[in-house]
């Protein structure tokens, strides 16, 4: 009777409606957030109040589903994102008028509208892409670093005079530098020293070209790596094992099986 039950809690969380509802109850969820920022009318405050009960009762019934359907309870918490959302539901069944944790709870219901990534494959795989990314960033910053470092330390010796204020010391160089690479009102800085050195143009043009180009283009190398690695691990996911493969054709093989002694019998 609970293996009955339990697939039809599997059923409906495969289901395509039921899916679409989540994501409409996320997005209420946002929109009733940000209406608390407004000055509102007592009308209002109402209605937001009974929303947020619904919202979170209805959370709480959805993590439900989602634990009950799985034929493994210990799989469900293997999920980062199981264990995240289960944390986002239970804090926010802590009354928000009642108790000291009040804001806690305020907070906490913020990240409810990041349960929309666990529910949506997609946002999901480009998020574990870019944390699967982070190692292989880490020498990409690093080279970024000592990049920055190398011109931070050459923009001060060669410009100090010309403006202390952004030039004044290696870490003033370094917000200097990275004021350049964003190219927020960069040029100002360039015309301003090449009043003194009219080819320091060279020094920003290259700083440029090896920070906002080259680096840039290795970030999004790197991500759009891993995540067709994420793509390709999903679809191995999706796909059937050899051991499911073989079973299937068993069970092909024994009602070819049946059927036949069927006619032989007949």
């Amino acid at each position: 009777m609970f293996e009955t039950f339990r697939k039809s809690l599997f059923n409906l969380k495969q289901n395509r409606l039921f899916e679409f509802f989540v994501i409409t109850v996320i997005i209420i969820s946002a929109l009733e957030i940000g209406a608390k920022t407004y000055d509102l009318s007592p009308t209002s405050l109402l209605v937001t109040k009974y929303l947020d009960v619904f919202i979170t009762l209805f959370f709480l019934f959805e993590i439900t589903v989602r634990f009950v359907s799985e034929e493994n309870k210990k799989d469900f918490f293997k999920s980062g994102w199981n264990i995240f959302d289960t944390a986002v539901v239970v804090i926010s069944l802590i009354p928000i008028n009642e108790s000291e944790m009040a804001l806690l709870a305020r907070l906490i219901r913020i990240f409810r509208v990041l349960r929309m990534i666990s529910i949506i494959p997609e946002l999901r795989i480009l998020i574990n892409s870019l944390l699967e990314a982070l190692p292989r960033l880490g020498y990409v910053v690093l080279l970024m670093f000592i990049i920055f470092y190398i011109y931070a330390a050459v923009g001060s010796f060669l410009f100090q005079d010309i403006n202390p204020v952004l030039w004044g010391n290696i870490a003033i160089s370094m917000l200097t530098l990275f004021r350049v690479m964003t190219f927020e009102d960069w040029t100002d800085i360039q015309y301003e020293t090449m009043e003194v050195y009219p080819m320091s143009w060279i020094f920003y043009m290259t700083f440029i070209f090896f920070t906002a180009f080259a680096f840039l283009n290795m970030v999004i190398g790197i991500v759009v790596g891993v995540m067709d690695e994420e793509m390709h691990k999903e679809r191995l996911k999706s796909e059937p094992s050899m051991n499911e493969l073989q079973d299937q054709i068993q069970d092909i093989r024994s009602q070819i099986q049946v059927l036949i002694d069927r006619d032989k019998r007949e």
